[in-house]
């Protein structure tokens, strides 16, 4: 049965397909175990030429992942089919170079060492994507930084905004969200049966190379991080892993959740990139539905359960190998990866796309008015009214919110110009005390702090850098 994503929408993609799919897992696989005979072959451990019969016989495409899924109920994971399958090609190519194959390795080494470097195949690109993304996001701030809107707090208008600030905003969560990702270490797994390196030592009695070399330089050729240690029994590498990529799906989903009520009819501030095909409704023609922001939202709610299996197994990951919490990894963490790469492809469209409407902005501002800058107006005025002063305001404010919503504004102005003398405060310096744009506090210094510290996103060159310098794990 092959996965299409029919009732995953936001993982259907040929990028996420190609980076997470079935036949990415078992290139993972395969890349695991010829690495590994190259690195016997470098130390002398086994036949010269046994690595380039390996090499050959380790194409993806010469093997069938359906079957091979099918024989892995018979051991628990496909790795020991695999590597029956493998041998049997490479015994075709050169007998000798049988030895070399998955020696001194178990299943858990290779697996756990191939879905870290699925996850880093997959990392390389995300990060781009990020990159990509932000990089729109700061043109996006930059665009409008001066464009006016209303802050809203527990859904209701709290102060004056700017969408530049917003825009920064969520530039701000997925640049932290991929410099935690881009930071997490991706370690190669060898540790044998127990995790003792007993078959190890045995393969390399009498030569110069000790297991812990062998492991390092398998690491480095497959651009993995050295673990200082085995790690088979402490899972923190995948859990660290699936938090960084819970929280790539946390930027994305409050970026979708803020597009959901801001595309509504009735706030109409902001509206997804249109397109033949996008956004249609199979019953109401009329409808422009934002369904990029759906699918967001739908990977962002996915990923904290992903996150939590991932805690689960490692927190039951009994003896050293574990009797069921190390299957459950699998499944969940390739969700994830495929849910953040998938979530980041429809971010980046999005964003790419997105259609501001500044009139609007304003109008939805206009609609609470002055009263927005009721807090500014108390520090202000209430000195000039002397004793009486924070009941007066507090008044005008009460009358304002008893009138109707259309209404609420001049309510508000109306009542504070009748509320102050005018040899208190002017006409004119009510005007600009009114004014929304005079308070912004620091919106625009913040904006540009968030904006300068795009550069310091990490790319995937950077994090596959920080991979091939071999940071340890102790």
């Amino acid at each position: 049965m092959t996965d299409f994503g029919l009732l995953s929408a936001v993982t259907a993609s040929p990028e996420v397909e190609a980076l997470t799919g079935d036949h990415a897992v078992l290139t993972a696989l395969l890349d695991v175990e010829s690495t590994w005979s190259a690195v016997l072959e470098d130390a002398g451990l086994v036949p010269a030429g046994a690595a380039d019969a390996v090499a050959e016989a380790a194409d993806p495409d010469l093997y069938d992942p359906a079957s091979l899924a099918r024989q892995a109920q018979g051991g628990g994971n496909p790795v020991i089919p695999l590597v029956t399958a493998l041998k049997a090609r490479v015994r075709e190519i050169d007998p000798a170079a049988v030895k070399a194959v998955h020696a001194s390795l178990t299943s858990q080494d290779v697996q756990d060492t191939a879905l870290m470097l699925l996850a880093a195949r997959v990392r390389a690109e995300l990060l781009r994507e990020l990159s990509r993304t932000t990089t729109a996001l700061a043109r996006l701030s930059e665009e409008h930084a001066d464009t006016l809107c209303v802050g809203r707090s527990l859904g209701q208008h709290a102060l004056p905004y700017t969408f530049g600030l917003k825009a920064a905003q969520w530039l701000q969560g997925l640049n932290s969200a991929g410099r935690r990702l881009g930071e997490v270490a991706l370690p190669a797994q060898f540790g044998g049966a127990v995790g003792t390196l007993a078959s190890a030592t045995l393969l390399t009695a009498g030569s110069s190379v000790s297991p812990f070399a062998l492991a390092q330089d398998h690491a480095a050729r497959l651009g993995l991080a050295t673990a200082h240690v085995p790690w088979h029994g402490d899972r923190q590498p995948v859990t660290v892993l699936g938090d960084a990529l819970a929280g790539v799906l946390d930027a994305a989903g409050k970026i979708a959740g803020d597009v959901l009520f801001l595309t509504r009819p009735e706030v109409a501030e902001l509206g997804e990139p249109t397109g033949a095909g996008r956004g249609v409704s199979s019953a109401m023609p009329q409808k422009q539905n934002p369904v990029l922001s759906v699918l967001l939202r739908s990977a962002a709610l996915q990923g904290p359960t992903f996150a939590s299996q991932l805690h689960l197994a490692a927190g039951l990951f009994n003896d050293e190998r574990a009797d069921g919490a190390w299957h459950s990894e699998w499944p969940a963490l390739r969700s994830l990866l495929s849910l953040s790469l998938g979530a980041v492809l429809t971010l980046r469209e999005m964003i790419e796309g997105l259609r501001v409407f500044p009139d609007a902005m304003r109008r939805n501002l206009d609609l609470t008015g002055p009263l927005l800058l009721s807090e500014r107006v108390k520090a202000a005025v209430a000195p000039l009214l002397g004793d009486a002063g924070q009941e007066a305001l507090q008044a005008v404010v009460d009358a304002a919110l008893r009138a109707s919503p259309e209404e609420r504004a001049d309510a508000y102005a109306q009542g504070l110009r009748a509320a102050v003398p005018a040899e208190a405060l002017s006409d004119d310096a009510l005007v600009e005390l009114l004014d929304p744009a005079g308070y912004l506090g620091e919106a625009e210094e913040i904006r540009r702090r968030i904006l300068d510290s795009l550069p310091d996103t990490p790319d995937s060159q950077d994090a596959l850098d920080t991979q091939d310098e071999g940071a340890t794990r102790d």
